[in-house]
């Protein structure tokens, strides 16, 4: 944390620890990013090395699942299994982005970059909805190239092996990361899990391959591997979609509103507004305008500003600091506040 960051005034953000606590004093000089309330530990630096931990595990799981896929893959020779293999791999590989922006993401802010490198994680999730692409273009090829030149796939059992592994690596994979990526706030990592519960549902597909050519359906493998790409196509869409609302500064407007109405809350701050917020890697920053009496001294502003910004912290999950302006109240407002 820079000395600008631990400063005072309305161009500052204030520390939400316990006031007079030596604990949270000694916790507030030498922990970076630490504006969080003192009952909540996981700070951002804490964050990443859970997400990092994350990553490396699901990295490993996938992978050994993609490779005894494709082990597979030679045994059978079917199209629907090698499209689910490239995607899977595609996945685990998804890990190698991400788990770089985390470690950027642990470097503290400098001159130049004065919110740290924690953006670095949304240019991630961009280069993992690249990733999908490249593997949905892939998978639909190949499939489409089957079908034009179809070839029989062979012991059908060890298909129905291989979609069963490739299922159950997937959930695994997608529970774990979904969960440390709720708990983080990191976007990138929920939309990384999601994408390999699809991964699950679709290797699913391929033991619905492998009855359909033992029921007489030749074609029935190919098909599967274009409903695979179909089927990686819309985890592309969903991917694209939260990395570009990220990209974009975008925020639940629920968590606006609590944070909008824990500073109306705070005694002495008769209005609030103006409230932007934003997420910088996996925590919030935001800014606030409250008005308070005219008649209060730059101290007690001053007071009331340290206050909203140990609420807002409070009540919203992740939000690591705010900036609060106090107005003086003017016309109706000052005459509401004495009422």
């Amino acid at each position: 944390m820079t000395p600008a960051e631990r400063g005072h005034g309305h161009a500052h953000g204030h520390g939400a620890g316990t006031p007079g606590s030596l604990w949270s004093r000694l916790r507030h000089a030498f922990t970076p990013h630490s504006h969080d309330s003192a009952d909540r530990v996981d700070t951002a630096l804490e964050s990443s090395r859970r997400g990092i931990r994350a990553l490396v595990l699901s990295f490993t799981a996938l992978f050994a699942t993609a490779t005894v896929q494709l082990a597979l893959v030679l045994v059978t020779g079917s199209v629907a299994l090698l499209g689910d293999t490239i995607h899977n791999f595609a996945d685990a590989l998804t890990a190698v982005p991400i788990g770089i922006a985390f470690v950027l993401g642990r470097r503290a802010a400098t001159r130049r970059h004065t919110y740290g490198l924690g953006r670095a994680e949304d240019l991630a999730g961009v280069a993992v909805v690249v990733v999908i692409a490249a593997s949905a273009v892939l998978a639909g090829y190949e499939s489409v190239r089957r079908l034009a030149e179809p070839q029989s796939v062979q012991h059908l059992w060890v298909l129905v092996a291989a979609g069963l592994v490739g299922f159950a690596g997937n959930e695994l994979v997608a529970r774990y990361r979904i969960s440390v990526g709720r708990q983080i706030g990191s976007a990138a990592l929920v939309a990384d899990g999601l994408h390999a519960r699809t991964d699950g549902f679709t290797s699913l597909a391929v033991v619905l391959g492998a009855l359909g050519l033992a029921l007489g359906f030749p074609l029935a493998d190919p098909v599967i591997g274009l409903a695979i790409t179909v089927a990686i196509l819309f985890v592309l869409r969903d991917a694209a979609k939260e990395v570009f609302h990220r990209l974009m500064d975008a925020v639940d407007p629920e968590i606006v509103a609590r944070a909008e109405d824990a500073a109306k809350a705070v005694p002495g701050v008769l209005d609030a507004g103006s409230l932007r917020m934003r997420w910088v890697g996996h925590t919030l920053r935001a800014e606030v305008a409250v008005t308070v009496d005219a008649a209060l001294t730059v101290r007690q502003a001053h007071d009331i500003a340290h206050t909203v910004e140990r609420r807002m912290c409070d009540v919203v999950p992740r939000l690591a600091a705010a900036v609060v302006h106090t107005e003086p109240a003017v016309g109706a407002e000052a005459a509401h506040g004495e009422a």
